[in-house]
């Protein structure tokens, strides 16, 4: 009867650890694009998430003047005009959170024009990491209920 308990049990927490959901489930890291609009001040959109492992290529558009774009943490800068995009492409490989800074002096509010690069730890590895855990703990309980003693 334990065994038949132990069983079920972790069959349960098997198919809620490769079934249920986790926040921010991302797909396979890939490549992506991604274009981003500088004006005075502002860079749209003002966040970007990608997931870890992920080859990012930022494409720089500018709306009325000349503007940068320098990643913080990876060391990669482009710049553009009106008209005349910038590209940088690089691989997010570390998780956190980045900064986006303008690296062209745009007016008196130039140090405040940021944007954020959110790079998210792969879950698909976290979730695999989970049901090794769970399987092995899950075989030393059954094996312990199977290892009875025998009476005399």
């Amino acid at each position: 009867m334990r065994r038949a308990i132990v069983i079920a049990a972790f069959s349960i927490l098997v198919v809620g650890v490769l079934t249920v959901p986790w926040r921010g489930t991302l797909p396979v890291p890939g490549e992506r694009e991604v274009v981003v609009r500088a004006r005075q001040y502002a860079y749209a959109p003002g966040v970007i998430r990608v997931p870890q492992g992920e080859r990012v290529t930022l494409v720089l558009e500018s709306e009325d003047m000349t503007h940068g774009l320098y990643v913080d943490g990876y060391a990669v800068k482009t710049e553009a005009v009106p008209g005349r995009p910038g590209r940088v492409r690089f691989v997010a490989d570390r998780p956190g959170k980045f900064y986006l800074r303008c690296s062209k002096v745009c007016g008196p509010l130039h140090p405040f024009m940021l944007g954020e690069l959110v790079v998210e730890p792969n879950r698909p590895f976290w979730r695999a990491a989970a049901l090794v855990v769970l399987l092995g703990v899950g075989t030393v309980a059954f094996l312990a209920l199977d290892r009875r003693p025998t009476g005399c």
